[in-house]
This record gives structure tokens, sequence and C-alpha cells, in this order.
């Protein structure tokens, strides 16, 4: 059989009946419209501000994928735990420093789910090792930031805090739109409104109507 790169040769081997591409890393129920689930051997990029990385590994994770967490403060894991990380199930090495991508080479030998915070934009022959490192040992790896040549992408387009009411209160909770884009087979652009989090502290899905009427909330870009 003659094909065109690492996703259709896997569609053809499976059509055959000769291999079957495994299983995707889980993520929560309201991202699902936007990922289906983290892809082992792929790199996908988010906003390396907010929630929304630790949103990925609180999927993963709660489906009991062994992940881990690299370059991410204390303040980084208690949040992954709000959102319903099982942090039983997470490695945490919170500043690498220079080292980072050696420990993240040795992670993805070891866990499903590889989250880095690096300290610079990733590209060249160090994001291709990596990436063809993750595809080796069946890994996914998030980035929250640049990664040149992430399969996925995915970035708030705007937000709208939920809670005070003529200046008084608490913030109550955050609705934000999350656009994902990419390449391949994730090259159709996608959006959607969440709680990122909730009122409950939890991540589902946002009733855009709602979001549209609702007078007590502040809209903040990103």
């Amino acid at each position: 059989m003659t094909v065109r790169g690492l996703e259709q040769a896997e569609a053809a081997l499976a059509g055959a009946g000769l291999a079957a591409p495994p299983e995707p890393v889980a993520v929560l129920p309201a991202l699902r419209t936007l990922l289906g689930g983290l892809r082992r051997g792929h790199a996908v990029s988010v906003d390396a501000s907010g929630v929304l990385p630790l949103a990925l590994l609180a999927g993963a994770t709660a489906a009991g994928a062994w992940s881990a967490m690299v370059g991410f403060s204390e303040f980084g894991v208690l949040a992954a735990a709000d959102l319903g990380a099982d942090l039983g199930r997470v490695v945490v090495v919170e500043d690498p420093g220079s080292q980072w991508s050696e420990v993240v080479a040795v992670l993805l030998t070891s866990v499903e789910l590889v989250l880095v915070r690096p300290p610079a934009p990733v590209g060249g022959q160090l994001a291709r090792r990596l990436v063809a490192l993750a595809r080796r040992n069946g890994a996914a790896l998030v980035c929250a930031g640049d990664w040149e040549g992430a399969q996925t992408r995915l970035h708030v387009a705007s937000s709208l805090w939920v809670g005070p009411d003529g200046g008084a209160g608490h913030l109550r909770g955050r609705r934000v739109r999350v656009e994902a884009s990419g390449r391949g087979a994730g090259a159709r652009p996608r959006s959607a409104w969440l709680w990122l989090p909730g009122p409950d502290g939890t991540v589902s899905g946002a009733d855009l109507e709602a979001i549209e009427s609702a007078p007590a909330e502040l809209d903040v870009a990103g």
C-alpha cells in the first residue's frame, strides 16, 4: 500500500486489519468536542496562562492515566487537583531548570501524558526529537506555550467572569470560548464555550445564550 504521512499509514493499517492505533489519552467530557482525546505521539500546544492545560491533566488522570507535570509551580498542582486531577497518578518536577528537555525525555518513556511549561518556545530539532520519543513510547505531549509543529493548538479566545454584582461579592466561575486548530486531521477549526472552572469548581459545557444575556459578567479577552 502507498500512503503519505503517519495518519494515513495508521488508517490504512487499521483498515487492513493489520494494526489499530492506540486509544487516545482521555480528556474531560466537556473537551471532547474539541479534541476527542489526546493522541499519543502528538504534541498539543495550549495557552501558557490559565487553567486549560491543567484541565487536560485532570481528564487524563481521572481516567487512570499516569501523567507528569514539568515546570509548574506548587500552585499549578493544587489548581489541577481542584479541577479533578488525581495527584496520586502525577509525577511533579516543579523546577527542572535548563535540563527541562532531558526531564521530559525521561518521563515520556514512563508515563502516558507529559505536561510541560518550557522556559521558551520550542522548535526545530528539539521539538521533533521529543515528539518522536513520545510516538515511540505511546505517550501524549502537552506544551503550555508555543511548540513548533504541534498537531493541535488550543487557545482561550475570550472569557467571562461570573460573580461580582455592582462591584460586590466574589468571582464564582469563568466561562471561556476555547478554539482548537491544527494540522492534518485536526485542521478544521472548532470552538466551544466552557465553564473553566464553573461555580462548583468543575469543567463543563457553558450555554452560549445564557452567556450573551447574563448581566453580571466581566468580558476579558484571553
